[in-house]
């Protein structure tokens, strides 16, 4: 597509040639610029990168939303759109030209959009599992968006009205279940300080927890406020996702997926339980002093 509109684009990235050849292909020759934000990377990330024309520059990763808002703090746009990505997620052809129209009208009124996430896991679209659709908020004029302040479960803070695309983002990460495994290995470490934190009564600004909110705030209330008083909450879930949430209709990836997300669930209750009985401000990688067991 021989054409640019007047859109930024925004990839954070470690390592990950598998991945954003095809992220860079689905945005470059409409997009008017595209900015790579490196974190140093030792593989063939920043080649790829430069190969399509990307703006790369290197800052220290901590957690994702610290990293994309120093970006949208430091970076110099040509453009007040912004469309965030992920080095694993690729823009639809239909969302392309839905994104093209948006912004060519200036948004019509509103300063970001939400779009649905499709996740392609092993190959196969999953359509059920409650995960399709979720939407998540990428569009977005950058000069009234930030994030939350979180290192996991973050979601952008809009300072303006925002509409919804009708097409999907597309995530699929070429990685295999060993990555899958550490990165939620990590997750379940940081929910399980969060879910801890909430139960003492420590709460961080951002997205408010209401039952009858939107879906990032009804997520936000059973995740924080029902989710971590429930008991055998692994088991739960897999019949929620696998059974209530017709997992089974999506084939033997989705039994692995269901299966793969009920572990994880799993890792967060036994991390929250060894936070509130064994560790509590003892150093990462050992348990207190006194050991009660």
């Amino acid at each position: 597509m021989n054409m640019a509109i007047p859109l930024s684009v925004l990839i954070p990235t470690y390592n990950e040639e598998i991945n954003l050849e095809d992220c860079m292909r689905s945005v470059v020759g409409w997009a008017g610029e595209i900015f790579v934000v490196d974190s140093f990377s030792t593989d063939r990330t920043v080649e790829i990168a430069k190969r399509y024309g990307a703006h790369v520059v290197q800052h220290e990763f901590h957690y994702p939303a610290q990293q994309r808002n120093w970006a949208i703090k430091n970076l110099p746009f040509k453009y007040d759109w912004l469309l965030m990505l992920d080095a694993d997620e690729r823009v639809s052809p239909e969302l392309r030209d839905e994104i093209i129209d948006v912004v060519k009208e200036d948004g019509g009124g509103l300063d970001g959009f939400w779009m649905r996430y499709r996740l392609i896991f092993y190959g196969k679209w999953i359509r059920h599992c409650g995960w399709y659709p979720t939407w998540i908020l990428r569009l977005v004029r950058h000069s009234k968006a930030r994030w939350e302040d979180r290192p996991v479960d973050e979601h952008i803070l809009l300072d303006g009205k925002a509409g919804y695309l009708k097409n999907d983002l597309i995530h699929e990460n070429l990685r295999d279940m060993e990555f899958w495994i550490a990165k939620h290995n990590n997750y379940s470490t940081q929910n399980a300080i969060i879910y801890y934190n909430t139960i003492q009564g420590k709460t961080a600004d951002g997205v408010r927890s209401r039952l009858l909110g939107n879906q990032a705030e009804r997520k936000r209330f059973i995740k924080e406020r029902i989710w971590p008083f429930l008991p055998c909450r692994s088991l739960l879930f897999f019949i929620y996702l696998y059974i209530f949430r017709l997992g089974f209709l999506d084939g033997k990836q989705g039994l692995i997926f269901c299966l793969m997300q009920s572990i994880f669930q799993e890792f967060v209750s036994v991390k929250l339980w060894e936070l509130k009985n064994y560790k509590g401000d003892a150093p990462k990688g050992g348990i207190s002093a006194r050991r009660k067991f």
